[in-house]
């Protein structure tokens, strides 16, 4: 069973919303250094990290300078996850899994993932830009993704450019551990739309 990350969640409204839908997985957006309207305050990821029910997986989804500003929003947070973008190191992972409480997940592109393969917990495969954000509402070489399932160890996020219309069809490609969507299930930049997200969790499951 391919599981469901909603990202880039910014109100309350939007977690009760993307919970009733049946999402496994809520990520909350904060310390980045792109703009994006997804991104939320330090205080505003803590209120909704402790809002989410039982059962229900939070990530806090950071771009950190350093493996120790991950640390320590993590540190407020208390996330279940932590999800780092940029040019971190397979070493500056390795010492954010042996300093932070949950699981850590690394954001890769397709020809980059091996390199990281097992020093993180999970991987999120994704358009990133040349920063290493992602958000761009591009998708990237499923093939080559699909490829990677069977050959690294690690649980393989996909990410990039995925809505209601086209999850489906990833996931029969490409059969990730889980699929990640923001922009996608959006009605307005950084506000969710309820019905988007009830139906992307129902196409990724084979549901109509």
């Amino acid at each position: 069973m391919t599981r469901v990350k909603v990202c880039g969640l910014t109100a309350r409204e939007d977690l009760e919303a993307t919970v009733s839908a049946g999402a496994d997985a809520v990520g909350l957006i904060s310390g980045v250094e792109t703009e994006t309207p997804r991104e939320i305050p330090a205080e505003t990821a803590v209120e909704l990290s402790r809002a989410a029910p039982p059962f229900v997986t939070t990530v806090l989804v950071t771009m950190p300078a350093t493996p120790d500003a991950a640390v320590d929003l993590a540190g407020r947070v208390q996330p279940d996850v932590v999800q780092v973008h940029g040019d971190l190191t397979p070493g500056d992972l390795a010492y954010l899994s042996a300093n932070v409480s949950g699981d850590v997940m690394a954001a890769v592109t397709p020809a980059g993932a091996a390199d990281h393969d097992t020093v993180a917990d999970a991987l999120v495969v994704d358009s990133l830009d040349e920063a290493g954000a992602g958000g761009t509402g591009e998708t990237h070489d499923w093939t080559a993704t699909r490829e990677l399932v069977g050959a690294l160890a690690s649980p393989i996020v996909l990410a990039g450019g995925l809505t209601p219309d086209n999850v489906a069809r990833a996931v029969e490609s490409v059969d990730p551990y889980a699929v990640d969507v923001a922009g996608g299930v959006e009605a307005d930049p950084g506000r969710k739309d309820p019905a988007a997200v009830a139906a992307f969790v129902r196409a990724a499951g084979g549901r109509p």
